[in-house]
């Protein structure tokens, strides 16, 4: 896949859709990659930490650098199938996989109550301290039947958040 629109074929399209269990359109597609060519300034076919803190809306972000942990050197069909969790067409299991490896930044499979930590320290910033965040999140760990020294699977988070419905969504401007 080059680096401009005309040279996403067909093929290409269909490709992307598939590998992206089909939540977005063709059309949906085809704009994806118009923003993602415009992020890839030097037609790598990936787009880098510093593409990415190039948005302003991302550099912004008091998660960014945990973001940036996720995305960074994506090629163009990983980037769509990032996003993909965005997606209105997306399962709540999808959207929840997502938040999990977002919480997850080592990969180990599990979310300890320090990675919890880290991601509310990064949310609150100054705002609260250490010890603050440490009591809201103990407190709410175990209105979840959790306790501080437990470590949060995929499976946990599917029963923790896949009763609610989780409102991820992006809209892909279609020219």
């Amino acid at each position: 896949m080059g680096n401009s629109s005309s040279m996403l074929t067909q093929y290409d399209i269909e490709e992307v859709q598939e590998y992206c269990q089909n939540l977005f359109s063709q059309q949906e597609i085809v704009s994806l990659y118009q923003r993602f060519c415009q992020l890839d300034r030097n037609a790598k076919g990936f787009i880098s930490a510093d593409e990415f803190l190039s948005v302003p809306e991302f550099a912004m972000n008091p998660l960014s650098q945990r973001l940036l942990k996720m995305v960074d050197g994506l090629n163009f069909k990983d980037f769509v199938a990032f996003l993909s969790a965005f997606s209105a067409k997306a399962s709540v299991q999808q959207k929840v996989k997502l938040i999990f490896k977002f919480y997850d930044s080592d990969g180990n499979g599990k979310v300890s109550f320090n990675d919890m930590l880290e991601v509310l320290r990064d949310l609150s910033g100054s705002f609260i301290s250490n010890v603050q965040r440490e009591q809201v999140l103990t407190q709410l760990l175990k209105e979840a039947g959790y306790s501080k020294d437990s470590y949060l699977t995929l499976d946990d988070f599917n029963k923790i958040f896949g009763i609610s419905e989780l409102k991820m969504e992006v809209e892909v401007p279609v020219d």
